[in-house]
C-alpha cells in the first residue's frame, strides 16, 4: 500500500497473499496470535510488507495505537516493523518515538548503486546508509536486510554490503536469495536472457559468503530466504531462481564445513586420525552432518577419515566448532 515504487523483483500481490487490507480485521488477527502464546513469551506486534512509514500517515497511526494498546495492558512488549530506506526520516522516526517501537527492519537489498539502480529500487546507498544512522540515533534496534543474486551484483559487491550493515550497527540481518516471481520485470528479464536467475548451488555458496561476514562480525542473521508462507513452493508465482526452502540450512552448512577444514588443514596429513569428533553447538547437529551426510562425506574423503561422530556441547557459541582427535 505504501510503496509507489516496483522494483524488479517485486510482486507484492503474490510475495503477501494479500489483494486488499481491512483494518478492521486487525485485532481479531492479533488476538488470534496472541490466544497461542504463553505468560514468559517476548510479544511483539509487528508490521511487515517492507514500507509500512510510506502507507497513509492516519492509518499508521491508527495502527500504531492499536498495537500500544496491546504493551500498555502487559500483553505484548514491542512494535517492530519493515520499511525502505527513503521512507525513515526526522519527521517519521519523532512519530515512531511516541509509540514502543523497538525494532525496525530496512529493506536495504544491496549498498551498491548499480545493483540498485538496475533492481529499479529507487533509492540510493547513501540514503540507506543515513537512515541506518538515524535508526541507530533513536536507540532503535536495526536489522538490516539483503538480497542475493539481484541484477548486476556479484560475490564482491554482496559481501561488500554485508560488511556495510555491519559497520552501520545492525543488530541482525536477513539474508534474502533472490527469487523470480511472475508478472514482474524481473521475470521478462529471465525470458529474454538479459538475467541469469540464481541456481540453488549459487545460492547456497553466495549466501555462505555473506553469513561469514555477519558471524565474524557477531550479527545475528535471522533468517535465510523467504519465510514458507510467502509463496515460495508454489509453482504458479515462482518462475525460477533460489526456491529451495532449506536455502539457509544449506549455506549454514557449508560454512560450517569450511570452518572445519580450516581446522583439518592446520593438522600434518600423516598424522591426521582414523577417526574424529567434532563438538557443535546445542541444535547444529543437522547443519555440521550436512543434507545426507555430504558435509561427513566430504571431510572423510578429503583427509582419508574413516569416522565422524558429531556431537553437542552447550557452552559453544554458534559457528563455533570443537575437533577432538579421540573418538568418543
Amino acid at each position: 500500500m505504501g510503496c509507489p515504487n516496483m522494483c524488479v523483483f517485486c510482486n507484492q500481490r503474490s510475495i503477501s497473499g494479500k489483494m486488499s487490507f481491512d483494518i478492521s480485521r486487525v485485532e481479531n488477527e492479533i488476538e488470534q496470535a496472541l490466544s497461542t502464546t504463553k505468560d514468559d513469551d517476548f510479544v511483539e506486534i509487528a508490521f511487515f510488507g517492507g514500507s509500512f512509514t510510506g502507507i497513509d500517515r492516519k492509518l499508521m497511526c491508527d495502527l500504531l495505537s492499536l498495537a500500544q494498546k496491546y504493551i500498555d495492558s502487559g500483553r505484548a512488549s514491542s512494535i517492530r516493523l519493515s520499511t525502505r530506506p527513503d521512507y525513515i526520516d526526522g519527521e517519521i522516526l519523532d512519530i515512531l518515538s511516541l509509540f514502543s517501537v523497538g525494532t525496525i527492519e530496512l529493506g536495504l537489498q544491496s549498498m551498491d548503486d548499480d545493483v540498485l539502480r538496475k533492481s529499479k529500487r529507487g533509492h540510493t546507498a547513501e540514503c540507506a546508509e543515513r537512515a541506518c544512522k538515524m535508526i541507530k540515533e533513536r536507540g532503535i534496534s536495526l536489522i538490516g536486510q539483503m538480497m542475493i543474486g539481484l541484477p548486476d551484483s556479484t560475490v564482491e559487491k554482496e559481501i561488500y554490503t554485508a560488511k556495510k550493515i555491519c559497520e552501520l550497527g545492525a543488530d541482525g540481518a536477513r539474508i534474502y536469495p533472490t527469487v523470480v516471481f511472475y508478472q514482474t520485470e524481473l521475470c521478462d528479464m529471465m525470458q529474454s536472457g538479459v538475467y541469469k536467475a540464481l541456481s540453488n548451488e549459487e545460492a547456497v555458496e553466495r549466501t555462505k559468503e555473506a553469513l561469514k561476514i555477519f558471524v565474524e562480525n557477531d550479527v545475528p542473521c535471522i533468517r535465510v530466504g523467504l519465510q514458507s508462507g510467502e509463496n515460495l513452493s508454489d509453482e504458479t508465482h515462482v518462475a525460477g531462481g533460489a526456491n529451495h526452502s532449506a536455502i539457509g540450512e544449506m549455506a549454514m552448512s557449508a560454512l560450517y564445513l569450511d570452518k572445519i577444514y580450516e581446522e583439518l588443514d592446520k593438522i600434518d596429513k600423516e598424522k591426521m586420525p582414523q577417526n574424529i569428533t567434532i563438538f557443535c553447538p546445542k541444535g547444529e547437529i543437522s547443519k555440521i552432518v550436512g543434507q545426507k551426510r555430504k558435509n561427513i562425506e566430504k571431510i572423510c574423503q578429503k583427509y582419508a577419515i574413516k569416522r565422524v561422530k558429531v556431537l553437542e556441547k552447550n557452552e559453544l557459541l554458534s559457528y563455533n566448532i570443537i575437533i577432538d582427535f579421540n573418538f568418543i
